[in-house]
């Protein structure tokens, strides 16, 4: 049986709700990012128990068709942005639409009907997310970081960074105090 989490963003989200199934006494085949697959078919207790024990950490099983499409979206994008190191070769319209099964533009216009802005407002604000990460860690200059997350220039990842900061990278980058937010808030 395969469940559609909520929530579930990063490796660490992974081994949370993994170890939650194996607590609730389930056996996950399948552990990625948003989806646990199970070999046993839950009871409605036990269902309810696991449920119970999710929300306690931060997690939700999804039920409806629509949030599930959501969710697979908003997970496709964080792996991608977050979790891989090397320059993406397809564009995020063609991933979504390959990886989903959908057209892209029913896909964006649910999005967009669901969370009430656009899939491409929500990986800039990923990107930027990102870049602020990179510029902490100091390990990569700005036109390598510009690579890659695929910007065209480093003039473009700058122009985005100040709208969606007001700030400058350079500038964020000699602050002190870097405001960055989780994954899950944005």
């Amino acid at each position: 049986m395969k469940f559609y989490i909520k929530s579930m963003v990063c490796s660490r989200c992974k081994m949370a709700v993994q170890n939650a199934f194996k607590q609730a006494g389930f056996h996950p085949t399948l552990v990625e990012l948003g989806e646990v697959e199970i070999e046993e078919e839950p009871s409605v207790e036990e269902l309810r128990e696991l449920t119970e024990a999710l929300l306690e950490l931060g997690f939700e099983i999804i039920d409806d068709r629509k949030s599930q499409l959501i969710e697979q979206i908003k997970n496709t994008i964080v792996a991608r942005i977050h979790h891989n190191d090397e320059t993406p070769k397809i564009n995020l319209s063609d991933l979504l639409a390959q990886k989903l099964n959908y057209d892209y533009n029913y896909l964006s216009n649910l999005f967009s009907e669901v969370e009430g802005l656009t899939i491409e407002k929500y990986v800039i604000a990923q990107r930027v997310e990102k870049v602020k990460e990179l510029l902490m860690y100091d390990q990569l200059s700005l036109s390598q970081i510009a690579d890659r997350l695929g910007y065209s220039t480093v003039a473009y990842l700058s122009n985005q960074f100040k709208k969606q900061t007001g700030l400058s990278p350079s500038f964020y980058k000699a602050l002190k105090e870097n405001h960055r937010k989780n994954i899950e808030e944005l």
